[in-house]
């Protein structure tokens, strides 16, 4: 776990537009992808070359993964903390145990911890070597969360980063700052909305975003 309250310049903006060029911040490993990455770019571009897929409906693929689908997972694990006091217990002591109760387990999702925002506390999970995820709750990460830009400016300056995300931290909340390596994945259990007492697990789902459990958001509130 990090923390760090430093400043440092930088436009998250263009970041989120997928538009960051590669910086000086990492050593050479953070800009070259992965093998597997590699394969399936080398892979994408042959299929696209001779016109069997439509470079449009891959974006709506990974949009439908990145947004929808993937993150429901961990919106059913945080409703079910929320609402059950016993399986909460168990997500903060063993959360990869405890998330195989509900079926969600996987690959990248081996051995995951699960950080909770309190009163005194506001988390945020980032990568600072590559972009380790925890893919069983939370589906493929999003383009920001694999930036340079991200990555080494959520380290030095987290209350910049979360503020240009449209987040602002009371000055008198702690930000914890926890680094995912491959060994170790983070999922942050964000706040339970207020005026919620009466809505069940499935409701309650429905108000937790992908953000609120990477910590650059929140849940969403409930009217």
């Amino acid at each position: 776990m990090l923390t760090s309250n430093l400043s440092f310049p930088g436009n998250l903006r263009r970041m989120q537009m997928g538009k960051v060029k590669n910086n000086n911040y990492h050593n050479h490993h953070s800009l070259l992808p992965s093998d597997p990455e590699l394969r399936v770019k080398t892979i994408e571009s042959l299929l696209l070359s001779k016109g069997l897929i439509d470079p449009d409906s891959i974006e709506e693929i990974i949009d439908l993964y990145e947004n929808k689908i993937g993150p429901q997972n961990g919106a059913k694990v945080i409703a079910k903390a929320w609402t059950d006091n016993e399986f909460k217990k168990r997500l903060i002591t063993n959360a990869t145990s405890a998330i195989a109760e509900l079926g969600f387990t996987g690959r990248q999702g081996e051995n995951i911890i699960v950080v909770e925002n309190t009163e005194k506390i506001h988390n945020i999970i980032v990568c600072t070597l590559c972009s380790c995820y925890p893919w069983p709750v939370l589906g493929i990460p999003p383009s920001w969360y694999k930036s340079d830009e991200y990555r080494a400016r959520t380290v030095r300056e987290p209350r910049k980063v979360l503020e240009e995300f449209g987040l602002k931290i009371d000055s008198n909340k702690i930000i914890k700052v926890w680094d995912s390596t491959s060994e170790l994945r983070y999922l942050v259990l964000p706040q339970r909305p207020n005026n919620t007492e009466r809505l069940n697990e499935e409701e309650l789902s429905k108000l937790v975003t992908r953000n609120s459990m990477i910590g650059t958001g929140l849940p969403k509130v409930y009217k």
